[in-house]
């Protein structure tokens, strides 16, 4: 194929993923340290959702949303993980065009489902500190429903003009992603054609997600300190701001990374930095907010405590 420089280029199906090539010799460690967070991770956020499914004092629009949320979080790791632990421990670093355009759209998907549940939560969140009243009124079994699958919604969606645009383009040698899993600018490395119309779209939409997303949540919290700001005790104040400490933690570390990653001018920045923060992002964080909803959450530590009573019983 002729590229746009007037180059001759042979088209390729198959990528190297590059990984950690600079530390070549802490793979088998890097693998051991991923997977045990990768499990932990997973036994976690099961362990909120079987609570939420099974705790009938659970049963409320904060943890069903919460549900969701470790749900999200779940496949949001599995889409990543599972190749980076196949490639630090085989170094079966080759994946197809396919199998990486699958990744990148569920990787994508996942994400923005993610930060629009952080929306939802912050909503919820304002409902009960600023209307506590009318709560039960307005977090009605119907609106939680939709409020669970807007996000799913949204994400599926957001992902498929980028996702679909990429698999019109056609990849040239030399085949490799600098990285470990398949993003979106290693992936428009590889093109042989001309990307900066795509690179503008994909642009707009990230800002827009994630911007638009932060700025929601923002507001909701902006309503929440007036609201809290306003009550006379300081015991009061403080139980106030603990039901949002959690969530506010989560929402700054998420939104801290990805804007870091998508939301800055990228042409210059170097891949191995991206590689950090990725990880970050991909393998840190989802075995952190676990910790951080339950640590600070009474009600789901009761749930804990009654479901290892109900195990040493039997």
């Amino acid at each position: 194929m002729i590229s746009a420089s007037g180059v001759n280029q042979t088209i390729t199906t198959i990528f190297i993923i590059v990984g950690f090539e600079t530390i070549r010799n802490m793979e088998i460690f890097l693998f051991s340290l991923f997977l045990s967070m990768y499990l932990l991770t997973l036994a976690a956020h099961f362990l909120i959702m079987t609570l939420v499914l099974l705790d009938g004092h659970l049963h409320k629009p904060m943890y069903l949303l919460l549900a969701n949320f470790s749900l999200v979080e779940v496949l949001y790791t599995t889409v990543t993980v599972p190749k980076i632990l196949d490639v630090l421990l085989t170094r079966n670093k080759e994946i197809s065009s396919s199998t990486c355009l699958v990744q990148f759209y569920f990787f994508f998907a996942f994400g923005a489902a993610e930060n629009c549940f952080l929306v939802v939560m912050g909503y919820d969140r304002y409902v009960a500190i600023c209307r506590p009243l009318y709560y039960t009124t307005l977090m009605t079994r119907r609106l939680t429903t939709g409020l669970a699958c807007g996000p799913w919604v949204v994400g599926f969606i957001t992902a498929a003009c980028p996702a679909l645009w990429i698999s019109t383009l056609t990849f040239c040698f030399p085949n490799y992603i600098d990285h470990f899993f398949c993003d979106y600018s290693p992936l428009l490395k590889l093109s042989c054609e001309d990307t900066s119309r795509g690179e503008f779209t994909f642009s707009v939409i990230s800002w827009s997600l994630t911007l638009g997303c932060f700025f929601l949540i923002l507001i909701s919290y902006a309503f929440i300190i007036s609201s809290v700001l306003k009550i006379p005790s300081a015991e009061g104040q403080n139980k106030a701001f603990n039901t949002c400490a959690s969530h506010l933690t989560v929402v700054l570390i998420f939104n801290g990374t990805i804007i870091f990653m998508y939301i800055r001018p990228n042409s210059h920045v170097r891949f191995t930095l991206d590689k950090v923060v990725s990880i970050f992002y991909c393998v840190v964080t989802p075995v952190m907010n676990p910790m951080i909803y339950c640590l600070r959450n009474k009600e789901v530590k009761e749930a804990v405590k009654k479901a290892l009573r109900r195990l040493v019983i039997t």
